[in-house]
Formats: C-alpha cells, structure tokens, sequence
C-alpha cells in the first residue's frame, strides 16, 4: 500500500510557514532510492522568526502562559501530545521506516516510547511545583534562603536521524516540562516525524511558539541556531566533529551545551555464558536500528577459549536475519539512510579487508535485493586495535571481533578507545560483572544484555562521546537554571559600618 507523504511547510509560532527562500529538500526513501516527497529548507532568516517566535512565547502574558505556568499546566500539554502519538501510531511508524530505512515494528515500538516519554515527563513538571522554594540550611539565623528552579529559556534542539522522533522527544520533551521554548532542528536525512509532531502540537493546541521546528542543512539552519545570541542553550546529538564545530560556535558567548555523540562501544563475552544467549545479545546490540546506533557495542571482546565456537554461533544467527524493505512483515534489518552512508560503511569494509581483517560474514549487498542502501550484518575478526574499522565509528551494521585471554586485557581493550558512551559485559559471574562494571570508562553499562533503555534512567558519555546526561530527572536538570534566594530577616540593623547619626 502506498504511504502518502504530507507536504509540510516550518512550523513556526504554531503556524505552518513557507521558509523565506521557498528552497526544498527531497525525501529519498532508503529502501527504493526513490523520491518520496520533500521538506523545507530553512536558513538563518528562517532561525531568526523562530527564535523571536520562541522568545514571545516566554515572555507573553509576563510569563504566565507558559515559563511561569504551572508544571501541572504544562503537563495536560504533554499527556495530549502523548495520546496523540498514540492515536497516529500506526501512520507515524510508517512514516518513520520509509523516511530512515527503520523495520517496521522498531518504528512502531520507538512511537510507543516517544509517548512514554511525554507521559514521563508530565509527571516530573507536576513534580517542579512541589520543588520550588526549597530551603537551604545556613549557619546564621538572621538569614533564610531558598532556591528556584527555572526555565533557562530559549532552546536549541539538533538531532539525528536515527532515531528521528524519539532522540528529538528526548530534548523536546524535558525542555517544554521545565517552561522552556524550543527550536527543533531535526537531520535532513530524516524530517518526516518531526514535522508531524508540529501538527500534533497544533491539534492539542500548544501556545505559539512553545515548539517550533525548522527543517533544513545543517550548515543553513544548524549552524545559525547554535551561534545565534538569543537562544540560551543547545542541546545536540550527532556526531564528535559536528559537536566539536557546536561547541565552538556556543563558546564564543558563553552558551551552554550538552552533547551527546559517537561511540565504539565493547562488549566483553566471558567463557561461561550460555553461548546462544550471549549470541543474541551481542548481534541485537550492534545490528540494532539497521547498526546505526550511536551506543552500538560493535566492538566484540570474547574470551579466547570459546571464540571459535561463539563465532559459529554468531554466524548461524546472523544468516538467520530477515534483511528487507522495512515495511515486510519480520523485517529485522533495513537499509542504511542515505547514499553517502552506504558509501562510508562499504569503503571502510574495503579498507579494513586491504589492511588485512577478515571479512568472516556479510560486507555486502544482499544478493536477493537489487536496489536499496542495504548492507549484509558484516563480522569482521583478525582485527588490530590500530585498524580505522577498530576505532572508528562505523555507524552501520558491522561487528568487529578480537579475543583476550584474561580479565585485565579484556578491560584494556574495552577502554582503548577516545570514545566512552556504553560498554557491555556478558558472564555468570556476578562479581566479575560488578569488576567490569566499575572498570568501564563508559557513561552507560549493561550487564548480560545490549542496548536497553527506559526514559527514567540518565543517558550520555564520557571521553569523547560527550556530557551532560538526558533522560530521566538529569533530562530535565539540562533546562533548568538554579536560582538562590536569601533573605535577611532579623529586625537588627547589620551593623557592620558605624551609622552616620553617631559620626
């Protein structure tokens, strides 16, 4: 059945608007490389409406429409856009798979999670009423203090396409709970959902510029909303050299940012697993959302005395993997999203093979599908730890391989990376567990499992994979400002200076 691709303009002070420069960018579906349908193309002229929108809507009525509202208030706008989500479902998760190559049913199960996350953080904006006005104990009498949480105020939200509704609720979500106004900015490679939730915001009629979303190039929409000198925050997730351009760009005015980026993540299999179990979890935790996941545990460290044989085993799950256009029923792996990342994932197969790995399963198109950005589930093993496909972040559906033979090498080589965002390890031994889990230099790990995630517990890296935490109460932390309130309350004079009756 035909999908049907709504025609959007940006959505901007609760309106639909055509971008000053009536340019478009097409929506390629990744799974037929055919022209679906196209997204504006917003530039800094663009970014400039949207941020005056955004900072109306904080200031209008003094505040009380929304900054100074209640939590409580702010929350019947969550729990309506959640129901929302919920009743468009099966549509969005369409829209979702053709848009970034996501099987079907992760699309389905990541909509589930976007409204989750709203009904989540309803809850915790009910919960800042009852945190406002927190005392602070002082060692003087004479004082009282207390502290306010506050909207840090006009935010920008830049996001990724692998994810594209979920990651942009993990920002957007948090950021209207604490009273902030935010400009979305999602990937070009993946626009479709994001713009949707524009019209969802206007059906629950969400207050003008509380949410605007302004689609476009990185370079002509990104670039200006990180450096521009009204918006008081960006949050960002993509990758470390975008992050780093991001950084410096917010520096220059001393704005905050929290980060959120690349990874290369291990996962440490021990001798004394059930070997199809540890399987699954392995091959689930890097093949995943097509390989594209910034917490992949790509790099496997299994122990050497079981390597041949769990590698069998990897091989036999891995041939078991339906590849397919996303929307074929049992679809566990569709393609990558663009062109472009076809071309970076199969050249850095290619390079890794000139250098000497083994391409021991996949590395390439499937033979079964003539057209499509498809990749086989690639093992690659007779890996060095200097190899690009070692170090590098693949973003893709490829599992490098290497053997250790002790628990000190095992961790040596799961933190001999720059990057530091999830690590896994898989054994009966629960006292081993704990060992790893207190070696790991990640932000995130798992223990006997891979990639699991629940919007109640903190999400970020270390290293080079970023800081500042989402998710949870730390989500919403990263949009609030702390305020100190203290107040003098003895009836004496504070006598420190002679009064000038007595000079």
């Amino acid at each position: 059945m035909a999908i049907s691709v709504p025609s959007r303009q940006l959505f901007i002070d609760g309106e639909w608007r055509e971008p000053v420069h009536r340019k478009r960018i097409p929506i390629i579906n990744p799974a037929t490389e055919e022209i679906i349908g196209d997204i504006p193309a917003a530039t800094a002229e663009d970014v400039e409406v949207a941020v005056d929108a955004a900072r109306r809507a904080l200031s209008r009525n003094r505040g009380r429409d929304w900054a100074l509202a209640s939590g409580a208030s702010r929350a019947k706008y969550l729990r309506a856009i959640a129901a929302k989500i919920i009743e468009r479902k099966s549509e969005l998760a369409r829209l979702e798979a053709i848009d970034c190559g996501k099987p079907l049913e992760e699309a389905a199960w990541d909509m589930d999670d976007v409204a989750a996350c709203f009904e989540y953080y309803a809850e915790l904006a009910e919960g800042l009423d009852a945190k406002q006005k927190v005392p602070v104990r002082l060692p003087m009498e004479t004082f009282k203090s207390h502290v306010v949480k506050e909207p840090i105020g006009v935010v920008g939200l830049i996001t990724p396409w692998n994810y594209p509704l979920l990651m942009a609720i993990w920002k957007v979500a948090p950021a209207l709970a604490a009273g902030c106004a935010a400009i979305l900015k999602p990937s070009e490679l993946a626009s479709i959902t994001c713009l949707e939730l524009g019209e969802v915001c206007r059906e629950v009629g969400l207050p003008p510029g509380v949410l605007n979303i302004v689609t476009g190039l990185g370079p002509e929409a990104g670039a200006p909303l990180a450096s521009h000198h009204h918006v008081d925050k960006i949050a960002f997730t993509g990758s470390t050299a975008t992050g780093s351009k991001i950084m410096t760009a917010a520096a220059q005015i001393v704005k905050p940012v929290s980060l959120e980026l690349g990874g290369k993540s291990p996962i440490v299999v021990f001798e004394d697993v059930d070997l199809d179990k540890a399987a699954e979890w392995t091959i689930f935790g890097c093949f995943w959302t097509n390989g594209q996941m910034c917490s992949a545990t790509s790099r496997l460290i299994v122990h050497e005395s079981i390597a041949a044989q769990f590698l069998q085993k990897l091989i036999i799950w891995v041939k078991n993997i339906k590849v397919s256009d996303p929307l074929e029923e049992g679809c566990r792996l569709g393609p990558v999203v663009s062109g472009g990342q076809y071309e970076k994932i199969m050249k850095m197969i290619s390079v890794a093979k000139s250098e000497g790995a083994t391409i021991l399963s996949g590395g390439r198109r499937p033979q079964h599908l003539k057209r499509g950005y498809f990749i086989e589930p690639t093992i690659i093993t007779d890996v060095d730890t200097s190899m690009q496909i070692w170090r590098e972040e693949v973003f893709g559906p490829v599992l490098c391989v290497k053997t250790f033979r002790t628990e000190e090498e095992a961790i040596e080589l799961a933190n001999d990376t720059h990057y530091g965002l999830a690590s896994a390890v898989i054994s009966n031994d629960l006292e081993r567990c704990e060992r790893m889990t207190k070696a790991f230099q990640a932000g995130i790990v798992w223990v006997n499992c891979s990639q699991p995630c629940f919007c109640q517990a903190p999400w970020g890296g270390n290293k080079r994979s970023g800081f500042g935490r989402e998710l949870g109460e730390w989500g919403l932390e990263n949009y609030l400002s702390v305020k100190q309130v203290t107040r003098y309350i003895s009836n004496d004079p504070w006598g420190w200076y002679p009064p000038p009756s007595k000079l």
